[in-house]
């Protein structure tokens, strides 16, 4: 496929039903046929919190739900064979799947340990007492419900480099000393000093029996659910070296590269390239720079400037590493990282994913399906009710359909700008020129070639509906209507997506 893409199917707040698996296995036919080429899923082993949380707060990665644990057979979203089937329904389709991979730390121990541990400035994990003491913490995991099964490793203190504890009636964060190291272990950024520690028991990967344990995981989980790459989550809180081991490792065992995706949740450009070419560009990396221009963009309306919406960002950095998306289960109403666009945009910001050469996009699953959930907020009870966006699946058709040849740009007005993909010969009605306003109704002439000349083209997200004809050069004034975009495509291009659409 010449226009990959990825689908996130799941959000933060998907009903804990346990079904989400089979509604996948249900789905999978209508996303193949809409261009889906690879399809992330939730983390599917236990989680501390039973089917509480979507599978975050890790317990035991060898539970796919199979065994009762955390007072549950099933995670959130299923058990382990409606997951299995769930990814040999979306291989039939000829769609990847990408597996959520979280491997910062654990939650849950099954006993408390006790030991030496140096409390911890929470703002700056560099500052820290001098003074030792002894606390008793949540470290040794040995799975009970499991009895050894696939795996009878034991994690105990040493396999962990600190843990957020209550001690004198206050949550601290805590620095545990033991034969591994006094220290956090080294980070490429400097945010809060060290950002080794985020939550839980965080994992020691100097610990050479963490990263065998960690690799003996990886070879079984491939083995035995067949997927195709892996999502990393919070890798800005894991040493670069563990992950290199990690990816050439199960491609040395598998003979075969692995799609993988990194998140670095971080405004900063600089350091999530960074990390990128310290892992050697084993990975794509999410582009979060772009999605807070996006955030920024549908905050500040027409007083954006249109023309800057790709500075400081991976897409215009590093293109053939970025990763690109609107919004995520982070960043949705009631997460701690919320940065929801705003619904005027999203079209807008869905257009400029999708519709252009660079950047490898995704689509968040509320934006297609919808979503309706309920969050805290301030101590009071708060209804969310997320709508799909606009045409979508539309523009998810035309980037599988149309979205291909040249791609040349009209980016010369703060709040109307423009591209135009000029098609090939190849792929029949090819081609788009594509407008986006933040502000007043807005036009521009754009030119797409010769070999649209006197072609009729009409904007197949409904916004405008009349019919534009080009002149002998391909060449006509296009038009969007005020803080909308338009996705001006030939007519016999718009009757082939209706086909699609109507199957």
């Amino acid at each position: 496929m010449s226009n990959p893409i990825m689908f996130q199917f799941f959000h933060w707040y998907t009903p804990d039903d346990g079904n989400l698996w089979n509604h996948c296995k249900e789905q999978a036919a209508w996303l193949a046929k809409l261009g889906i080429t690879h399809i992330w899923l939730p983390p599917a082993y236990k989680s501390a919190r039973g089917t509480w949380e979507p599978g975050y707060a890790v317990y035991d990665l060898f539970d796919l739900g199979e065994f009762d644990q955390q007072n549950t057979v099933r995670t959130r979203h299923g058990d382990k064979q409606q997951y299995l089937d769930c990814i040999k329904a979306l291989h039939e389709q000829q769609i990847q799947v990408i597996a959520d991979i979280v491997l910062n730390h654990k939650h849950g121990g099954d006993e408390t340990e006790k030991m030496g541990a140096r409390e911890v400035n929470t703002a700056n994990r560099q500052e820290m007492s001098d003074e030792v003491v002894e606390i008793e913490a949540h470290t040794k995991f040995y799975f009970p419900g499991r009895k050894g099964q696939y795996s009878n490793y034991v994690w105990d203190k040493e396999s962990f480099t600190g843990v957020s504890e209550m001690f004198d009636g206050q949550e601290k964060i805590f620095l545990i000393q033991h034969n591994m190291g006094d220290n956090w272990d080294q980070m490429l950024d400097d945010e809060m000093g060290n950002f080794d520690y985020l939550m839980g028991a965080d994992i020691d990967y100097r610990n050479p029996f963490v990263r065998d344990e960690v690799k003996k995981w990886g070879k079984w989980y491939v083995e035995t659910t067949n997927i195709d790459g892996f999502r990393l989550d919070a890798v800005k809180h894991i040493n670069y070296r563990f992950f290199q081991e990690w990816l050439h490792y199960l491609k040395d065992t598998f003979q075969k590269d692995f799609f993988c995706i990194a998140e670095y949740w971080s405004n900063k450009t600089e350091a999530i390239i960074n990390y990128c070419n310290a892992l050697g560009k084993q990975s794509l990396m999410y582009d979060v720079p772009l999605h807070f221009n996006f955030y920024e963009a549908a905050q500040k309306k027409n007083d954006f400037d249109l023309r800057s919406i790709f500075d400081n960002t991976i897409t215009k950095e590093l293109p053939e590493c970025s990763f690109t998306f609107v919004d995520n289960h982070d960043s949705q109403p009631g997460q701690s990282l919320e940065s929801y666009v705003d619904y005027w945009f999203q079209p807008l910001a869905y257009a400029l994913i999708l519709l252009r050469v660079k950047g490898f996009p995704c689509v968040f699953y509320p934006h297609l399906y919808g979503a309706s959930y309920e969050i805290d907020r301030e101590g009071q009870k708060m209804p969310i009710e997320i709508v799909p966006v606009p045409a979508l699946d539309k523009m998810i058709l035309v980037r599988q359909l149309l979205a291909v040849g040249e791609e040349y740009d009209y980016f010369d007005h703060p709040n109307t700008v423009g591209w135009v993909r000029k098609g090939t010969d190849e792929q029949e009605f090819s081609g788009c020129a594509v407008i986006l306003s933040n502000g007043s109704d807005g036009n521009k002439v754009m030119e797409l070639g010769n070999r649209f000349a006197h072609k009729d083209f009409i904007d197949i997200t409904g916004n405008r509906t009349e019919k534009l004809t080009t002149d002998e050069h391909g060449k006509a004034e296009f038009h969007v209507n005020a803080a909308t975009v338009s996705v001006w495509i030939l007519e016999e291009g718009a009757a082939l997506i209706q086909q699609y659409l109507n199957k």
